[in-house]
């Protein structure tokens, strides 16, 4: 019987819970392990700020976004003093066998860091932004496609109705894969994403050559971290950046309306979609997929398979060495944005 810490770090997302549930159930039932939730993600651990987690404390969770746990984006080895200490001072107060955070590469590059050091850690992948490597699908992504193509079919409508140009701006940092999924399945007419620097001048033409062809109205969606080709468009710079470093995104919507509208006179308006990517009720594949991570995670750590992350590949669920999972991100399958430029227009 071990004592098992679990804790959700990064941005919260859809299924999160299911992944606790699951986690919590088949330790209690069928291996006889207890839990500790710590608050917060990284920051619960270094306050020392847990609850316990019983079959009583997850039941009705399975439907609910977010995390019971809450979560942030501390980052033990940024904070003053020494973050390594003060886990493991955390976890031996707490009698803490092995940790199963959940998160995105953040925070399992901190698990990273505490296997190297020695503690037993098993990592569950989170992020709707689906460009975690070692897994093939993230809970969450499913959801946040969801929400865009929705958002994206009410839009056509407005579009339409007043021969406009809407700019969607959606989640993807490094990657366009909930843009390229949502474009895809909202019948879009440019999708602009990381992997592929844009020239806001074909983005025009191709506008102007739609409304030669008789077609009043325009669908673009951008991630929100695709960038303009060098020396092309100028773009807004926050200058902010999180705990871990990255800077924060948002602003590329704004910039194309202005230019787009500029640049071709026709009328634009920019949604930017945001947090609401993020919130809500996941959809039923995230639920599955989360409820299957969370047995594995515990699984994997009644079997002492430390150092790992579950993981996605094709139909099954298995393990993968956390620095293997964390040495790249998986980008855009080029293939599939291939497919999406056949609709372009």
């Amino acid at each position: 019987m071990a004592r098992v810490g679990l804790l959700t770090g990064g941005g919260d997302c859809p299924g999160l819970n299911a992944v606790i549930r699951a986690a919590v159930r088949r330790g209690l039932i069928d291996r006889e392990h207890t839990f500790v939730g710590f608050r917060n993600g990284w920051a619960g651990v270094l306050a020392d700020e847990a609850e316990e987690l019983t079959l009583a404390a997850t039941i009705g969770i399975l439907p609910r976004g977010g995390t019971i746990l809450g979560t942030s984006r501390t980052n033990p080895f940024a904070e003053a003093g020494d973050g390594l200490e003060a886990i493991q001072e955390t976890l031996a107060r707490r009698s803490v066998d092995a940790l199963v955070p959940i998160g995105g590469e953040d925070t399992l590059g901190v698990a990273l860091r505490l296997h190297r050091e020695g503690i037993p850690v098993v990592g569950v992948p989170k992020t709707i932004d689906n460009d975690l490597g070692g897994t093939d699908v993230t809970f969450g992504f499913q959801t946040a496609v969801q929400i865009v193509t929705d958002a994206i079919d009410r839009l056509h409508t407005t579009a339409e109705s007043h021969n406009r140009v809407m700019v969607v701006e959606v989640m993807g940092r490094h990657a366009g894969w909930i843009a390229t999924h949502a474009g895809i399945a909202g019948g879009a007419d440019a999708i602009l994403v990381p992997e592929r620097p844009f020239d806001i001048e074909e983005v025009c033409a191709h506008l102007r050559s739609r409304t030669a062809r008789g077609r009043t109205f325009s669908i673009v969606v951008v991630a929100e971290g695709a960038t303009p080709m060098e020396g092309t468009l100028q773009t807004q710079d926050g200058g902010r950046t999180d705990a871990f470093g990255h800077p924060r995104l948002g602003g590329i919507g704004v910039t194309l309306e202005a230019e787009i509208e500029a640049r071709t006179g026709y009328e634009a308006r920019v949604t930017i979609l945001g947090h609401v990517q993020r919130g809500g009720t996941p959809v039923a594949f995230d639920r599955v997929l989360g409820t299957r991570f969370g047995v594995a995670a515990i699984d994997a750590v009644s079997a002492g398979r430390f150092g790992t992350m579950v993981a996605l590949r094709g139909t099954e669920i298995v393990g993968v060495d956390l620095e293997q999972a964390l040495s790249a991100p998986k980008l855009l399958d080029p293939k599939l944005y291939e497919t999406a430029e056949l609709f372009f227009g």
